[in-house]
């Protein structure tokens, strides 16, 4: 049996609204803390821009209770069922450091609640979330982590991750190579600080993705956020690290992501690798070929009837045993 809580808390005058699941028992427990990916996705690492609410966070929040572990997950002021209201008190002021702020305020949270053992916590980030894993890692806090998950973290700077999935999605185009050359000028200007204003030629899904860089509601973070890897920010932090690429992930690459980021842990027993063979970008299992699932981006992410991969959850859950009992 599991107990399963809504708490909130403040972070900059908005209410922030999460997740605290406990197994039965008195503790104190170990904990994990889980940060969601970039855009509207929410405490439950579902989208309002993908099909389903079966959502990875709350079947690994399940697997950790079962195990022992307790677990926190949020929304942030950008997602969730209150965003909407949100955005407007939010707007120019997403950073990098307003994300940080929100993690602080969700780990202290946490360990108000007196069945959390406020010195066996654990960040698990996914995708974007493990920036902000990792930055709280590498920063000064009063409650520190005692380990960190990064579950799909950009070896890339993000820029080079979306120019590389707009490649894939586009190479069955017959104009493909074009659309990315247009695609590349854009950016190049928004590197250089400059409006992408991508051509009118740029079919408009992908014009969208570009401008979401751009939009007010987005900086300064987005900015920030272009530049961005998980590599330097590895290098600098001290605690146990457990990094996850799945073979099955359309957006995080375990070669052109993960040696990178390899290279930058070498020479450190205390940052592990895995590549479950058939975990996606949410962990979720995923038999089938890879050209099959970039045929459908998004599928099997959090439909109904999909579920964690297994050998992920024993990895996630193994090392969580060894590093924090």
């Amino acid at each position: 049996m599991t107990r399963s809580t809504e708490i909130t808390w403040d972070v900059g005058g908005i209410a922030m609204f999460g997740t605290l699941v406990v197994p039965e028992g008195d503790g104190p427990f170990p904990a994990v803390v889980m940060v969601a990916g970039s855009g509207p996705t929410d405490r439950d690492w579902c989208s309002p821009l993908l099909a389903g609410t079966n959502g990875s966070a709350r079947l690994l929040a399940d697997a950790f209770a079962y195990a022992g572990l307790a677990s926190l997950r949020y929304d942030k002021r950008a997602s969730g069922p209150h965003a909407r209201e949100n955005l407007p008190k939010l707007m120019g002021h997403l950073s990098m450091a307003s994300h940080l702020d929100e993690l602080v305020g969700a780990v202290t949270a946490l360990v108000d609640d007196q069945r959390i053992d406020r010195s066996r916590i654990v960040g698990l980030g996914n995708s974007e979330g493990t920036i902000h894993v990792l930055h709280y890692a590498d920063s000064a806090q009063t409650v520190p982590f005692a380990g960190v998950i990064l579950a799909a973290p950009p070896g890339r700077p993000v820029r080079d991750v979306l120019l590389a999935q707009l490649t894939a999605q586009t190479a069955a185009l017959p104009d493909g190579a074009s659309i990315m050359t247009r695609v590349r000028e854009a950016t190049d200007r928004y590197a250089a600080g400059e409006p992408m204003n991508p051509d009118p030629s740029v079919p408009e899904p992908i014009r969208a993705v570009l401008s979401s860089f751009e939009a007010p509601a987005n900086l300064p973070f987005a900015r920030e956020l272009w530049t961005e890897s998980a590599v330097d920010a590895l290098a600098a932090v001290t605690v146990p690290v457990l990094v996850l690429i799945g073979g099955k992930d359309l957006q995080i690459d375990a070669h052109a992501d993960g040696d990178p980021l390899q290279a930058a842990a070498a020479g450190r027993p205390s940052v592990t690798f895995a590549f479950p063979p058939d975990a996606n970008h949410v962990l979720k299992q995923d038999l089938r070929p890879l050209a099959e699932i970039a045929a459908s981006p998004g599928s099997g992410y959090n439909q109904d009837g999909t579920h964690l991969d297994p050998e992920a959850v024993r990895t996630i859950i193994d090392w969580l045993r060894a590093t924090v009992g």
